[in-house]
């Protein structure tokens, strides 16, 4: 009852709008009704974020497809009706780390790697459809140097920071993420959905609204 999603580009697994496409269409094959889902990087790095070719290219229209697409994915992750593990096996950055913050258990690989929200060192502001992810999950005693501050943290930090449940060895990393997934997948349809859905209710509305006064000031319909 596991089903698996590797994001693995060969690089730094940038969430281009052809990456977040391909993998809407595996999340359409994942079962709603049973199971856990699990979401794993490449050995070394989870995700960087979005696609900085995509960017430095300065064409809007592309942007702002790509970053739309994003706002998306995050939504769909975040409400997901079944449990999901991120398999953090390294480098958690800007997207990828909000991507990480969707998920229901993230399980951290030992290593020098990094959690790290950059957005404001880096020009950008944080709009309200990743804010009220990252202020579901951050520990408020951290929110002004995680987010105002855009520290970065270690994998061992980030348990205290709220991106990250469990760090484990890389010897014992695939065989931590199988067993927790296993145990969520236990959790019985629809109940665990419904009480997910309660929980999430405000949060879910105000990143959709988010989303879409986004769409209507690029001129999506």
């Amino acid at each position: 009852d596991l089903s698996i999603i590797t994001l693995d580009d060969g690089k730094a697994n940038a969430f281009s709008s052809e990456m977040i496409l391909t993998l809407n269409e595996l999340l359409a094959l994942v079962p709603r009704d049973k199971g856990a889902l699990v979401i794993k990087g490449r050995d070394g790095i989870f995700s960087g974020g979005f696609d900085l070719k995509t960017l430095a290219a300065g064409d809007m229209q592309q942007i702002f497809k790509m970053v739309s697409l994003g706002y998306k994915l995050l939504l769909e992750l975040f409400s997901f009706e079944r449990p999901i593990v991120a398999a953090v096996s390294g480098h958690s950055i800007a997207l990828g780390l909000f991507v990480t913050c969707c998920a229901d258990y993230r399980i951290g690989k030992e290593g020098s790697f990094i959690c790290q929200a950059n957005e404001v060192r880096n020009n950008m502001d944080i709009p309200v459809q990743i804010m009220e992810i990252i202020k579901a999950r951050v520990n408020k005693n951290y929110f002004y140097s995680a987010v105002y501050h855009s520290e970065a943290y270690s994998m061992e930090d980030s348990i205290l920071v709220g991106y990250i449940d469990q760090v484990v060895s890389s010897e014992t990393f695939t065989e931590c993420v199988i067993k927790k997934a296993k145990d969520l997948a236990s959790l019985p349809h629809p109940y665990y959905a419904n009480t997910k859905k309660v929980a999430q209710h405000d949060i879910v509305k105000k990143i959709d609204r988010g989303i879409k006064k986004y769409e209507r000031q690029i001129g999506i319909e």
